[in-house]
């Protein structure tokens, strides 16, 4: 661990305990190993279940500790070498070390494991995990950027794990390989530029055909700096956008048109428009399985009302219109909101989908109000989960709810509400491997009454 760790958290005591030994029982929802030494829990970073470990403790508290662990004594039989030369310091992943199906494992026990303890919901049926490949995934990525003076410029990537400094990184295994190759490019470009202190982020965002690049600037560029970016747009075919402030400061480097991008889901003959600012699913290859399997389980028929709520730019808002439902589309960002409908408009499905601005934390049941009687809902919310939401929901509620969750402890609490609360049963529920290496867990569950 690196000694600024120390000093970002000056409130605890470091205590490089090293030495111990121990073995490791499970994994915890960080994908930290867990043991118990004298009694006491102790999460150990870089160790897995069955492994013995010699271990250094870097962190006390007075129910636990977190560790380090410095020597695999006992190697599990799922425990690989880690792919990216950056892992041992690198934020961005914290799972490489173990096996990509075993990473999947974890996350369905992890999902089983917060619906049982958290909902106090039993699933009748666990569904087959969606996976799609393990590296290159990436198409949505916030960089952090830094000029340091000892390094000779600027670094452009991951933070380090529980510190603020960015790696000083030259690839990432996680990123297409085109947007891996511009990580030196994109440093040598920012250390050469006057601006070069003021450029905390570069956000990539990446279409079918197109790869863009938001510079976060906290002054405005002058001529010569627009010029090294127009220079590199056009050398390495990308956009590349500046923002000051806001979302709404978004810009292209010369004028306020900013570069399109699209994704396609060809089951569903569809086009999705988008900005770089705008959010969509990190991993396209596993996003067009999740709607794909979502569609499936809501089954639409010719006629049928369905609303999706949270429904952001349209991604399962305009798949339902395409297999027959009429479709009603709520999300309260209302730059989504008119991507979503200018979508609707583009795909030919403007008279099938209809799309209105709506907060669902905090107004739901005015917003379900809305609408007509509803014949099925999907249900796709933030972390924070759509606990308001499924309390508002009444009698009159439809039989069939598709709930796609970022967070298995949120869908455990609502899971909890639509079957203890409301009548429901969990159908079916599984994990979606959206960020391999990671342990982000995304799921799809369903429940019927």
């Amino acid at each position: 661990m690196d000694a600024s760790d120390g000093r970002k958290r000056g409130r605890r005591r470091r205590i490089p305990l090293s030495g111990s030994v121990t073995r490791i029982d499970s994994l915890d929802h960080e994908g930290r190993g867990v043991a118990r030494i004298n009694g006491k829990v102790v999460f150990v970073d870089g160790a897995l279940p069955g492994e013995s470990v010699e271990l250094q403790i870097w962190q006390q508290h007075p129910k636990y500790d977190l560790a380090n662990a410095t020597r695999i004594l006992n190697a599990s039989s799922l425990r690989v070498v880690p792919q990216c030369p950056h892992f041992d310091r690198c934020g961005g992943c914290s799972l490489q070390h173990l096996e990509p199906r075993a990473q999947v494992a974890m996350k369905q026990r992890i999902l089983e494991d917060n619906l049982a303890r958290i909902g106090k919901v039993e699933c009748e049926t666990m569904l087959s995990p969606i996976h799609g490949p393990s590296w290159g995934y990436r198409h949505r990525a916030r960089l952090s950027a830094r000029y340091v003076a000892k390094k000779g410029g600027a670094l452009v990537g991951f933070r380090e794990r529980r510190t603020h400094w960015v790696v000083e990184m030259n690839s990432c295994e996680i990123l297409p390989p085109r947007i891996s190759e511009l990580i030196v490019p994109l440093r040598e470009l920012l250390s050469a530029m006057d601006l070069a202190a003021r450029i905390p982020q570069v956000e990539i965002a990446i279409g079918d055909d197109t790869y863009v690049l938001t510079l976060r600037v906290l002054d405005a560029p002058g001529e010569g700096d627009l010029a090294l970016l127009r220079r590199f747009a056009i050398e390495h075919e990308v956009g590349i956008c500046l923002q000051t402030a806001g979302p709404d400061s978004l810009r292209g480097i010369d004028t306020k048109a900013l570069p399109r991008l699209s994704y396609r889901l060809p089951e569903f003959d569809l086009e999705f428009r988008f900005l770089s600012s705008d959010f969509t699913q990190v991993n396209q290859t596993v996003n067009t399985v999740l709607v794909r399997r979502a569609v499936a389980m809501l089954a639409p028929a010719d006629g049928e009302v369905i609303a999706d709520l949270f429904c952001g730019l349209g991604n399962f808002t305009l798949a339902l219109g395409r297999r027959g439902a009429r479709v009603y589309g709520i999300e309260g960002s209302r730059e989504l909101v008119e991507r979503a409908a200018q979508n609707a408009s583009y795909n030919g499905l403007a008279e099938r989908v209809q799309i209105f601005a709506a907060d669902l934390f905090e107004q739901p049941a005015q917003a379900i109000a809305r609408l007509p009687k509803l014949d099925k809902i999907l249900i796709d919310p933030p972390r924070a989960g759509a606990f308001a939401l499924v309390e508002a929901l009444g009698a009159e509620a439809p039989p069939r709810i598709v709930y796609v969750s970022c967070d298995p402890a949120t869908l455990a609490r609502d899971a909890g509400v639509l079957v203890h609360g409301k009548g429901y049963r969990l159908r079916a529920a599984g994990v979606v491997n959206m960020f391999p290496h990671t342990s982000h867990v995304e799921s799809i569950a369903l429940f019927e009454r």
